[in-house]
């Protein structure tokens, strides 16, 4: 009888599968690892990105704020100036002073209006881009500008509705457009160009108020310092104030967090 020789394996020993265990383990640990710092580097790189736009399009929008608010100071001033004139002095011969505190005055609306650039807020917003700053305070920022920026277009939209109801009429009414057709050369100048030469040169062109027999001094006094008083000068000093204010603050916060200048 043939005798067959069984090899048998030694039992492998507990600490043996403890080690492959934790070698394992550590193997896709690391890699989770790994993967989450790469996905963390992602998010700060797309974070600077979005904060550069983001501070270039804010860095933009407060000099063109600047430029907005030097041309309210300019239309509330001749706004006043034409109050005082309507008072007690001569509808019948207007000087060059007079019509040019009429164009800045009544005819000013572009130049005074303010357009925030809301590319980047809108896509931070829309997309959910703004997970990707971790900070409350810059989060809370970019909130309240946006709703500055709304306040903003609603008290416009209120001066809109002035000029409409008010401020058209009058011009319907009174206003001269054969001047209008010589500072602006048959209409060959924009309004905004050809009021600053108009103004530095030395030309005088006839102005005159149209139906004079019929204009009300005190209601056109009146119309005046409503569209100025309590239209324009308001939405300068709190709404635009407002959203300076915000903007710095913001400019400020993405300059700490994101380093940049």
């Amino acid at each position: 009888m043939e005798v067959h020789a069984h090899t048998h394996t030694s039992r492998k020993k507990w600490t043996h599968y403890f080690w492959e265990f934790l070698m394992l383990f550590l193997a896709v640990f690391c890699g989770f690892l790994a993967e989450y710092q790469l996905e963390h580097k992602i998010e700060r790189d797309r974070a600077k990105e979005l904060a550069g736009s983001l501070y270039e399009e804010l860095r933009e929008d407060s000099v063109n704020m600047a430029m907005k608010v030097q041309n309210r100071l300019r239309q509330e001033a001749s706004l006043k100036w034409l109050m005082k004139y309507f008072k007690d002095s001569s509808l019948a011969h207007l000087s060059k002073t007079f019509s040019i505190h009429y164009l800045y005055g009544i005819h000013f609306r572009t130049p005074s209006l303010f357009e925030a650039r809301t590319a980047m807020l809108d896509q931070l917003k829309n997309s959910g881009s703004l997970r990707y700053f971790k900070s409350q305070k810059l989060q809370r920022l970019i909130g309240e500008l946006s709703a500055a920026i709304l306040y903003i277009k609603d008290r416009q939209d209120l001066e809109t509705t002035i000029r409409v109801q008010l401020i058209n009429p009058f011009t319907v009414d009174h206003y001269d457009y054969d001047f209008d057709a010589g500072i602006t050369k048959e209409g060959t100048l924009p309004f905004g160009e050809a009021v600053t030469q108009y103004e530095k040169s030395h030309k005088i062109i006839p102005f005159r108020l149209k139906h004079t027999e019929h204009l009300d001094r005190e209601t056109t006094i009146n119309m005046l310092g409503f569209f100025g008083m309590s239209g324009i000068r308001p939405t300068r000093q709190q709404h635009f104030q407002r959203y300076i204010d915000l903007n710095a603050e913001l400019l400020k916060e993405l300059r700490k967090e994101y380093h940049l200048k």
